[in-house]
C-alpha cells in the first residue's frame, strides 16, 4: 500500500472492478436479459462506460443531477428510477430528454399528471415506467392497483408508458432473507404476472425491470424478465460477501485509514469515523448479523465497533502489532453509501495511483 496517500480515503482496485463487471455481464447475458446497472455505487461516468463496454444496455440513477453528470460523460441511455414530482426537476429531465434516451419513474396519478403537463408545455413527450411495490414498502404502486394506474398513465398524451420496474432486494414476504434464489425468483415471477395482466388490459409493456446485486442472477432466470439493475456488484462490499454473492477478496473498494492513537492494548483509534464509513448497515442487523462496521483486511479478529464523526474505534487483540502511524485497510459494510461521503477515490491500476473525482456525489437533486 502506498504511503503517500492522505487518509482517510477510498482505494479502488481496478483489476477487481473489471473482474466484477465482466462476471455480472456474463451472468446476465447468459439468460438473454438486459443489464442496466445502477450507478449509485460508483457515481462516475468512466465506470459506467466500462459497464457499457462490457455489454450493459444503459444505466440507472436515482437523481436528475446524477443523470446530468452521466449524460455529460457520454452516457446516452439513462433510467431515473425515482419519481420526479417537483417542477424544477421535471424541467431539467425534460431538457435532458432532448439529447439522450431518458426514462423516468412514476408511481402515482398525480406524479404522472405533473410530468405530462410540463411535457405538454415543452412540446414533447416523456418515456416512463411504472414502479411496483413488491414488498419493500418504499415507493411503488401496490400490485392490485397496477393495471388501473397503468391505464390512467397511458391516457396522458405526453407520456409513453413502456415498462414496469421494482426494487425489493433480499426480502421474502416483507422480511429480510438469506434465501437469495427464492427472493429473486419470487420477485421476478410476481412482476411477470403483473406485466401479463397489464398487457391483457391493452397496455404496451415492453420492459419488466427488477433485481439487486444479491438477487440479479436469480431474477434474470425468470422467463419474461427483460432487465435487471444491480449496482453494488461493481465494487462489492462486506454485506455482499456475507450474503455469499462474492468472496471478501472480490471486494474492489476499501477505506485506507491511519492509526492515530492506541490508548490501551485492546483499543486502536483510526482517522475514519461516521464521516468516512456509512452507518446504514448497522452491526447485528438481520439477516447478516455483521460484527462491526467493516472487515479489517489482514486482521479479521479486529472489530471496528464504534464510530464518532472523526474517530473510529477498533477492538483488537492485546498482541496486535499495529501502532500509531500504521496504515489499515477496511472493507466497509456498505460501499454505496460510503462512496457518497467522499469527493474522490484513489484508483489503483497496475502500480499507478490516480485520484478520480466522484462526479455524481453530494448533489442536492
Amino acid at each position: 500500500m502506498s504511503t503517500h496517500l492522505e487518509t482517510p480515503c477510498i482505494v479502488i482496485d481496478a483489476a477487481k472492478v473489471r473482474q466484477n463487471i465482466d462476471r455480472m455481464a456474463q451472468t446476465i447475458q447468459s439468460h438473454g436479459v438486459k443489464l442496466r446497472p445502477h450507478a449509485k455505487t460508483h457515481k462516475m461516468p468512466s465506470v459506467a462506460q466500462s459497464q457499457l463496454e462490457a455489454g450493459s444496455h444503459g444505466i440507472t440513477v436515482a437523481k436528475v443531477s446524477e443523470a446530468e453528470v452521466m449524460a455529460a460523460g457520454g452516457i446516452t441511455d439513462i433510467f431515473i428510477a425515482y419519481p420526479l414530482v417537483t417542477p424544477s426537476k421535471i424541467a431539467r429531465a425534460i431538457e435532458l430528454s432532448r439529447s439522450i434516451r431518458l426514462i423516468i419513474a412514476v408511481d402515482s396519478l398525480e406524479g404522472a399528471r405533473r410530468l405530462s403537463e410540463q411535457a405538454a408545455a415543452a412540446g414533447t413527450s416523456l418515456e416512463v415506467r411504472l414502479e411496483i411495490n413488491t414488498g419493500l414498502r418504499r415507493t411503488g404502486v401496490n400490485p392490485d392497483q397496477a393495471v388501473a394506474l397503468g391505464q390512467q398513465i397511458d391516457a396522458f398524451d405526453h407520456l409513453r408508458l413502456t415498462g414496469i420496474f421494482t426494487f425489493r432486494g433480499a426480502l421474502i414476504d416483507g422480511a429480510a432473507t438469506l434465501d437469495l434464489e427464492r427472493a429473486g425468483r419470487d420477485e421476478g415471477e410476481w412482476m411477470v404476472r403483473i406485466a401479463t395482466a397489464m398487457r391483457d388490459a391493452g397496455l404496451t409493456i415492453e420492459d419488466v425491470s427488477v433485481g439487486s446485486t444479491p438477487t440479479a442472477a436469480y431474477a434474470a432466470a425468470v422467463p419474461g424478465i427483460t432487465e435487471v439493475r444491480p449496482g453494488t456488484y461493481v465494487y462489492q462490499d462486506r454485506m455482499q460477501a456475507a450474503f455469499g454473492v462474492c468472496a471478501i477478496n472480490d471486494c474492489a473498494a476499501s477505506v485506507l485509514v491511519t492509526v492515530v492513537s492506541r490508548p490501551s492494548p485492546d483499543l486502536l483509534v483510526i482517522d475514519g469515523g461516521s464521516k468516512t464509513f456509512a452507518t446504514d448497515v448497522q452491526p447485528g442487523t438481520a439477516p447478516l448479523h455483521l460484527v462491526g462496521f467493516g472487515h479489517v483486511i489482514g486482521t479479521p479478529e479486529a472489530v471496528l465497533e464504534r464510530l464518532s464523526e472523526e474517530h473510529g474505534m477498533l477492538r483488537v487483540p492485546a498482541d496486535c502489532p499495529w501502532q500509531v502511524g500504521d496504515l489499515i485497510q477496511i472493507i466497509p459494510n456498505h460501499i454505496c453509501s460510503t462512496v457518497n461521503l467522499h469527493n474522490q477515490v484513489i484508483w489503483q491500476d497496475q502500480g499507478e495511483w490516480t485520484a478520480m473525482p466522484v462526479l455524481g456525489r453530494g448533489m442536492l437533486e
